[in-house]
């Protein structure tokens, strides 16, 4: 045991650190504490141990936090805890949520520089057989990795049978949580009820579960190199390039917005990602601009260009009056204006230098319902809704294009284009510029 743990820390490079160890007193974390405890002069480890009492079980969660206070107490160990509120909501997803938000601000208060769970071979093969049976893609057969971010499993190919040993050999008295026995909670019937069925088919079933995880990360390696390759073409930051997604296979189309979607934190099923493959299909043979619900906040929008991620947002009512030549900021944009008599060539489309002759009332703002602008090169008027459809701006992104107006008239959607009312003739008056 301290041999597999003494290699975990020389392989993920854990000496000479400030380590967090989750630590509910089981037999799991139990083992793993002690057994780091033995190894922390070696390492130059500094250890805490952190205990989250999820207050399920009232006055048997307090004797199992004191039960960790004291073994840490015989170890010299530094113990930190926390009690969750009254009002938690007992399920597990609840529980998990809390039990890490309590991790990371350990992490903050002590400077830590790792979190290390008792996460075992048994527990990762109870996980994928959970996410099997729950329908997931390749991602979800990978299973507890050894590291996710800061957070490291030493004991993850450490059997139970072999944890348990240790405890009994080293008289350890570890928590005997009650709540492992109970039905009502998935993981138990999958641990107490459906692996020993399994087991009667194939004996090492827990062995084969941890083997489809190996080949899941590998083959999983694979597809994200492949993926990243063709992501270089692909993408325009964030931006999926609609032309080139459209010339991908069905497989690869799915992975990428698999991607997109699971990289942006959004719920997802298998057949989300079929939906939105198929609407942005129809969105192409269509060619008309549309938008797919992920959630209440958020959707893929597609176009004829482009794919992204979009997700509601506050419209700026902030006005700005332009008083003088200089510098204004507003809804996260930099706009300038300086008085010139010398025109350059820009290709710049958030550079553009301009006569503003005669106009004194000048503001910075969003759009307003009868707002009006005379398009560049045309001799009338028209709504600034009609011209920025003209121009293919997408909807989602017309509430906070920033306008250079004189009252209701627009005389330069910033970074879209100008009226024709303020266009240089002779020599400019002024440059304008923005900057997001």
């Amino acid at each position: 045991m301290q041999n597999k743990i003494s290699e975990f820390i020389e392989r993920y490079k854990l000496s000479d650190k400030t380590l967090l160890v989750g630590f509910s007193g089981g037999f799991d974390s139990m083992c793993l504490l002690d057994v780091l405890s033995n190894l922390k002069q070696k390492y130059n480890l500094h250890l805490v141990a952190c205990h989250y009492n999820h207050n399920w079980r009232g006055e048997t969660a307090k004797r199992e936090q004191e039960n960790c206070r004291r073994f840490c107490a015989e170890k010299n160990i530094e113990f930190y805890t926390e009690t969750a509120p009254d009002d938690i909501k007992k399920n597990e997803t609840e529980a998990r949520e809390l039990r890490y938000d309590f991790f990371y601000r350990a992490l903050k208060k002590f400077g830590a520089d790792a979190v290390l769970t008792a996460h075992n071979f048994d527990d990762n093969a109870e996980t994928i057989l959970y996410r099997i049976a729950k329908g997931t893609g390749i991602v979800g057969l990978k299973g507890i990795l050894p590291n996710r971010d800061c957070f490291y499993r030493p004991l993850i190919n450490i059997t139970r049978a072999e944890i348990e040993k240790y405890c009994r050999e080293n008289g350890l008295s570890p928590n005997n949580d009650d709540s492992n026995k109970d039905r009502v909670h998935k993981r138990n019937l999958i641990r107490h009820d459906i692996l020993p069925l399994l087991e009667k088919i194939n004996p090492d079933v827990k062995k084969a579960l941890n083997s489809l995880g190996q080949i899941a990360v590998s083959e999983s390696e694979i597809i994200d190199e492949y993926i990243g390759e063709i992501s270089k073409d692909l993408f325009d930051e964030d931006k999926i390039k609609t032309p080139l997604f459209a010339k991908l296979s069905d497989p690869v189309k799915q992975k990428v917005i698999y991607n997109l979607i699971y990289e942006s934190e959004y719920d997802y099923t298998m057949d989300t990602i079929l939906n939105v493959c198929r609407f942005i299909e129809d969105t192409i043979a269509e060619n008309k601009p549309s938008k797919y619900s992920l959630g209440a906040d958020a959707w893929i929008y597609a176009d004829s260009n482009i794919i992204e991620i979009i997700s509601k947002s506050e419209k700026s009512q902030e006005v700005v009056k332009i008083v003088s030549d200089g510098e204004y900021t507003t809804g996260g944009a930099k706009f300038e204006i300086e008085g010139t008599n010398i025109f350059e060539k820009t290709e710049d489309e958030n550079t553009a230098f301009v006569d503003l002759s005669g106009y004194e009332n000048l503001f910075l703002r969003t759009r307003r319902d009868g707002d009006i602008i005379q398009p560049l090169g045309s001799a009338g008027r028209m709504k600034l809704k009609k011209y920025l459809m003209a121009k293919k701006i997408p909807q989602h992104k017309r509430d906070n294009l920033l306008l250079l107006t004189d009252e209701n008239e627009v005389l330069w959607v910033a970074g879209v284009g100008l009226s024709d009312k303020i266009k240089t003739t002779d020599k400019p008056t002024h440059k304008i510029s923005i900057k997001y």
